[in-house]
Order: structure tokens, then C-alpha cells, then sequence
């Protein structure tokens, strides 16, 4: 299934079921000493009337969002093609730009589907590097939009772009008839927020299935803890568990999607259990006297990592126990806390967040399993829930900022970062989406 008709089973949700969130705009904090430059020439429209989505404004907003490149200012341009026998590369040369976007849009009068022609070029070689046409409703401009970043970004830095991809997280908000909570949806980049989930009991731990169609979360909307799945396409919901006097908590699905790990304390103390998503048999993995929570899946699928402190009260590490054999042993020994772990797909980097000897500060940090070392990625002091996009070229995560919450954003080598801030409440909790095809 393509991107775009993929994103289509979004529609549905969206118009049916919810209403607009408060939206969160990036805010630049720190990027690359010297971008690429690059000039994203204004897409030419042959059709009638106002598009709802400026193409060129969402690829040239992606591309300096991500910190790597420095879009040339339109009114600097000294010719404005849309095709490629229009180039004149020594017109781009002199602009001191590398690489050339250009394109067009036009709508058939008999057609409700609008076709989006895009061509990239590299100014210094004066070669073209990539073109296509897609076709889509007016409704998903935004959405080709992205998908043509992610071209733009993985054609010049052989990297797979993130753009296209979505973000849930919770907000909440303090009001004199108690908090309120909402968990979202939106794009990467914080635009067409949408409300999922409302409710004036707390909600929690929102995850994506591997195939990106269905999300799980924690609500305490029945009084009690409980995990639920919910399908994006339709909206539909159902209770995965309902187990008395027990906290059900920390779903997170295996990478084929049969399964899911989550921690649930209906045997008195909190463990980790793996539940068969087809027969909803529950294995119990930990055994432990102490909290074991957090679990995330290793890329095989064959182990989780989780944090437990059964190494000493008050100091949570992070541990890897198999499936198969149930082995388990520590990961993590640097520091008073190492929790929230997530593997990276090479498979020799942990996303954590680490407390060191000395510090009361809480980081996002890397640790390189071969070295056993762990690298802060942050300078605030409250980071937490960390989240890695499905390149893993950048982290998400939630910090205080005075007496709020907000999503921060900072790249695996530290060259970039940006804030997703809201106007109003706490912002937390983020959880980037796998690829969307």
C-alpha cells in the first residue's frame, strides 16, 4: 500500500471522532554549523482558486525544521522554473545553493484528484537527481507535501526521511473543576493536531503497533488502570485488560505485532507479562521482589529490556531478560538511574534516561552497549519518556520548562534540537510512529 493511500485510513478518524487539539510549533534551539543550502522554488499552480495547503511552505518548513539544511529566501531568487528545461544552474550557483527543488500542480476538470510534479537537482554536478508525479485529494496536500521532504532528505543524505510519520502524546490541563486529559495525534512536526482521546481521568503510555494502524494506551477512565488498543482507521476500541485490584500498565507491541509486553501487579507485585494478541495468553517474563516496569522489545523480537530496581531501592537500572530462556541481566551500571530504554536498530545503542553519581539532573542520553559508556544528549534538568523516530535520527522527549511540560526534540549526535511547545498545559509523553508503508 503507497504512503499516500495509506494515510488515507486516517481520514475517517479524523472527520468522525475528534476535534482540534492545541498545536504544537517547532521552535529551532540548535542546528548543523553549516547547513545545506537549498532552494525550494514556489510550486506553480495551473488550477482554480486557493489550494488549502502551500506545498512549498511545508518542504521548505521540513527541511529547516530538521537543522540539516538553510532553505535560499524566495525574494532572493533570480528565476522561478518549474521544469527542468527551465533550469538555468549558473542562476543558482550565484545564490550559493547546492541543490534545486522545483515543481507544479495542476487539476484535471473532470477529476477530483490534483497532480503534484516535483524534480530535484543538484546545482554543482548540474544534474537531475530524482522526479515524479503524485496524484492525491486536496486533503492530502500536506501529506505529499512530507513525502516529498522525505524524498528531497534521503536523496541528498542517504538517510531515510521522517517527515511523513506521526506523533501521539497527552496533554493536560488544571482547571477549577479538576485536570483534564487529551491524547493526540499529529503530524512529525506537531501540525494538524487532532484529539483521540478525552477524558477527566489520567491517560498514559501511548505506543504504535509495528504497522502503524493501531495505537495502546493506559486510561483510568473506569477508576482503575487498564490498557487499551485502539484502530485508527476506524476508531474502534476494545479493553485488553481488566484484571481486579492490579495496575495494568507500559504496553508495548513485539516487532511482528502478535504480541505485547506490559506490566501488570495482579500477583501483588509489578512484572513484566508477554500477551499472545491472537489467544490472549498472558506469559509471565519477571519474577522479581521489586518494580519491574518499562518494557520495550529488542529488534529481533526475542528479548525485552526493562527497568527494575532490584539492584537497590530508589536506583532503577535497566536489564534484558530472553523470551526463550528467561536469562536476565543487568545492562546498565553507570549512575543512580538509567530507565525508559529503547534499542536503537543498530542494536549497539540504548535511548535512556540517566541520572549520573553526581547530579540530581535527569538526561536524555545514548549508551553504547560495546563500550558500556553513556553520553547526555541534554542539558535540562527533567527529561522524560524519550522516544526515537523510525530513522533513529532523532529523539523526542518531554522536560520541564518552568512550571510546564513540553516536547523537545534532539538528534542521536547531539547537532540538533528544536522545541514543540503548546500555548497552554503540560505537554508529555511522546510517542513517534513507525514508517507509514
Amino acid at each position: 500500500m503507497s504512503k499516500i493511500k495509506f494515510l488515507l485510513s486516517f481520514a475517517a478518524l479524523f472527520i468522525s471522532q475528534v476535534a482540534l487539539s492545541q498545536q504544537l510549533v517547532i521552535q529551532i534551539t540548535k542546528g548543523v554549523d553549516n547547513p545545506i543550502p537549498i532552494a525550494i522554488v514556489p510550486f506553480e499552480w495551473t488550477g482554480f482558486g486557493v489550494l488549502p495547503e502551500n506545498i512549498t511552505t511545508v518542504v521548505s518548513n521540513d527541511l529547516n525544521n530538521s537543522g540539516e539544511f538553510k532553505p535560499i529566501p524566495e525574494k532572493n531568487m533570480l528565476s522561478t522554473p518549474h521544469q527542468e528545461k527551465d533550469v538555468y544552474y549558473k542562476d543558482w550557483r550565484f545564490l550559493g545553493s547546492d541543490f534545486l527543488l522545483v515543481g507544479k500542480i495542476s487539476k484535471s476538470a473532470d477529476s477530483a484528484l490534483i497532480q503534484v510534479q516535483y524534480e530535484l537537482f543538484d546545482v554543482v554536478s548540474q544534474k537531475r537527481m530524482v522526479g515524479e508525479v503524485i496524484s492525491g485529494t486536496e486533503k492530502q496536500l500536506r501529506d505529499i507535501s512530507h513525502q516529498i521532504s522525505d524524498v528531497v532528505y534521503e536523496k541528498i543524505l542517504h538517510i531515510r526521511g521522517a517527515f511523513a510519520t506521526k506523533i501521539l502524546y497527552i496533554t493536560s490541563q488544571r482547571a477549577a473543576g479538576g485536570a483534564h486529559y487529551q491524547l493526540n495525534l499529529a503530524d512529525a512536526d506537531g501540525g494538524r493536531a487532532q484529539v483521540l482521546l478525552d477524558s477527566k481521568e489520567p491517560i498514559m503510555s501511548p505506543a504504535w503497533s509495528p504497522d502503524a494502524s493501531q495505537i495502546a494506551y493506559v486510561s483510568f477512565e473506569s477508576g482503575r488502570s487498564q490498557i487499551y488498543i485502539q484502530n485508527l482507521s476506524t476508531g474502534a476500541r476494545e479493553q485488553l485488560t481488566n484484571f481486579q485490584n492490579s495496575s495494568n500498565s507500559g504496553p508495548a507491541w513485539s516487532p511482528d505485532g502478535t504480541k505485547m509486553a506490559m506490566v501488570l501487579s495482579k500477583d501483588s507485585n509489578p512484572d513484566i507479562y508477554v500477551m499472545d494478541l491472537r489467544s490472549r495468553k498472558l506469559n509471565k517474563i519477571t519474577t522479581s521482589y521489586q518494580v519491574d516496569t518499562e518494557p520495550s522489545w529488542m529488534p529481533d523480537g526475542k528479548s525485552l529490556l526493562y527497568t527494575s530496581d532490584k539492584g537497590g531501592p530508589n536506583r532503577p537500572q535497566i536489564y534484558q531478560v530472553s523470551l526463550e530462556t528467561g536469562w536476565d541481566e543487568r545492562i546498565t551500571f553507570d549512575g543512580t538511574f538509567n530507565a525508559k530504554a529503547t534499542m536503537l536498530p543498530d542494536g549497539k545503542n540504548i535511548v535512556l534516561i540517566h541520572r549520573g553519581e553526581v547530579s540530581d539532573d535527569f538526561h536524555t542520553s545514548v549508551m553504547n552497549l560495546e563500550r558500556g559508556s553513556i553520553s547526555a544528549l541534554t542539558d535540562s534538568s527533567l527529561d522524560e519518556s524519550p522516544t526515537v523516530a523510525p530513522n533513529a535520527r532523532m529523539v523526542m522527549y518531554s522536560s520541564k520548562e518552568g512550571d510546564h511540560s513540553v516536547l523537545n526534540a534532539v538528534s542521536i549526535n547531539d547537532r540538533i534540537k528544536y522545541k514543540l511547545p503548546v500555548k497552554d498545559g503540560d505537554v508529555r509523553e511522546p510517542a513517534w510512529s513507525p514508517f507509514m508503508n
